[in-house]
């Protein structure tokens, strides 16, 4: 579903449109006044539509966004399950672009950064919350000091070759890091960061 007075622009080299606005769920639901369930789904359900009309399609999230962290996915998951329940044509998957961040997922001493076990581990958690078999787009939140940029680039592959994630990129990476993990992904035939979300 598209607006007239929405504006979309392509993400990078994927080919994927995305509206100009889009809406995220940082310090939204499971952060403020301990909602119920209920009143959490209704509130991000009426919150979608209203960007949903407006023409936005990109939903963005992390594993640590709500409280406890991954809470505003788990609510995101369940309202959008009803709302392509109650309006299929609105809601289609294939119209949607979903996003998430990887980095700080838990308190436990693995539960965080960029370790290829916290990328698998910390992703197949957000597609559970999510209620997805995959996003759209995987951030590395942060640049991570002590996993090497090939490790990195290595498990990020795998995400998106698995199908977890139809590309991945970054948020809050110096252009040099940047640079390292596209240079190492091009010589040894893997994917490449395809986009950065600065702050």
């Amino acid at each position: 579903m598209s607006s007239d007075n929405m504006y979309y622009r392509m993400m990078g080299n994927t080919g994927i449109q995305v509206s100009v606005l889009s809406y995220g769920f940082w310090a939204t639901y499971g952060v403020k006044n301990r909602l119920q369930d209920d009143e959490g789904v209704e509130m991000a359900k009426e919150c979608m539509k209203i960007a949903r009309n407006a023409g936005v399609n990109c939903f963005d999230h992390a594993e640590a966004y709500g409280n406890p962290n991954g809470e505003a996915e788990r609510i995101f998951g369940i309202a959008l399950s009803e709302l392509q329940e109650e309006e299929p044509e609105k809601w289609r998957r294939s119209e949607l672009v979903i996003t998430t961040k990887i980095f700080w997922g838990g308190n436990g001493v693995n539960e965080s950064g960029l370790s290829r076990k916290h990328i698998m581990e910390g992703l197949d958690k957000c597609l559970q919350r999510l209620q997805l078999d995959y996003v759209d787009m995987v951030f590395c939140h942060r640049p991570d000091p002590f996993t090497p940029t090939s490790t990195v680039v290595r498990a990020m592959t795998d995400a998106v070759r698995n199908g977890w994630a139809t590309s991945w990129g970054t948020s809050e990476w110096s252009a040099a890091q940047i640079m390292e993990a596209i240079w190492f992904a091009k010589s040894e035939g893997l994917e490449p960061p395809m986009y950065e979300q600065p702050q």
